[in-house]
């Protein structure tokens, strides 16, 4: 079953990429930087990654994310992670980065955007991997700010391909960020956000009529409302699961009552994904190595699951029916 996943031809369409910030490269780019952290080697970083809620999590998140100076900075990061890719089978990913975290510290929009986006560019020649990006909007700051942020990045459209909404959730509805989204969407954004992640199934709600979402990220409290289960699934509207992520956050304690199965059999479509790979113990293939052995998924089920994360790509119809084509050829023969 492990060879199967592995080998299993997938797209990942929720990553964090500042949350891809291994320790050994954080420390490496600290010292690059002349910046100083407080912890004398790897070791003592990576116990730093050892978190039981979001706000620790975030705490050490954008501790790490201060080391990001420059573009060749950013560029390292992304490319690191498309590494790890290749090793993985990913063939398309969907890529957040948030602008904010540096903007805020006085770092160009134009540096981060470069850096990341020339990586995409590099393993699209280098390892064949099609890649989009997510410019997420932070949730504990303002309307106003995220109206900053769209502001700068219409220079670089071309480079970006939708909009999210991240960071802490609770006292942060999807309402609040109503107005950007109107706006984004009027740029050519495709929008997207998270919700059901700690906020209740009102926010999937919200994020669904107010802020027009194609796909929720996370959606676990979805299962709340019978009648939100049978509007998403009305909608079509995917979910992007990540297994580690609510283990690592205690949002579900225990990967074995963990909804990813009853989603399915309800008819929703998740899709498996790692968030912030770096920092909740796993790459995408571990999320479905354990989810398998938690839930006892078939190869069916996975199957559907990797399906799902093409067939609710933002990639164009062709593109999908060439990755499904491949994907089910795989399955077939194993």
């Amino acid at each position: 079953m492990e060879n199967f996943i592995k080998e299993l031809p997938k797209a990942e369409l929720h990553l964090h990429i500042e949350g891809t910030f291994e320790p050994e490269l954080l420390f490496k780019i600290a010292q690059r930087n002349k910046i100083a952290i407080p912890f004398k080697t790897v070791e003592e970083l990576r116990k730093a990654y050892n978190f039981d809620c979001l706000q620790d999590f975030l705490n050490i998140y954008y501790q790490g994310a201060n080391v990001l100076q420059t573009e060749q900075d950013f560029y390292d990061l992304t490319y690191a992670y498309f590494e790890k890719c290749k090793m993985q089978n990913i063939k398309h990913t969907e890529i957040m980065f948030d602008p904010q975290t540096h903007t805020e510290r006085g770092i160009s929009f134009k540096t981060v955007i470069n850096g990341i986006s020339r990586a995409c560019e590099d393993a699209k020649a280098n390892f064949g991997i099609s890649s989009f990006l997510i410019m997420s909007y932070l949730r504990h700051m303002t309307e106003e700010e995220a109206f900053d942020t769209l502001k700068q990045s219409l220079a670089f459209k071309d480079k970006i391909k939708a909009v999210g909404l991240d960071s802490s959730e609770k006292g942060n509805p999807p309402s609040k960020f109503k107005n950007v989204y109107k706006a984004s969407i009027k740029e050519g954004y495709i929008p997207l956000a998270h919700a059901g992640e700690e906020g209740d199934a009102d926010y999937i709600w919200e994020a669904i009529d107010i802020l027009k979402i194609k796909r929720i990220d996370h959606g676990n409290n979805a299962l709340q409302d019978p009648k939100l289960v049978q509007e998403i699934i009305k909608r079509d509207i995917a979910l992007t699961v990540c297994p580690l992520s609510n283990k690592a956050l205690q949002v579900v304690p225990d990967l074995k009552n963990h909804p990813l199965k009853k989603m399915m059999e309800l008819g929703l479509k998740p899709t498996i994904n790692s968030d912030d790979p770096a920092y909740f113990g796993g790459q995408i293939n571990q999320n479905y190595i354990e989810i398998q052995k938690a839930l006892n998924l078939t190869k069916r089920d996975l199957y559907a699951l990797a399906s799902n994360s093409f067939q609710y790509s933002l990639l164009d119809e062709n593109e999908k029916i060439k990755q499904l084509q491949n994907l089910t050829g795989y399955f077939q023969t194993h």
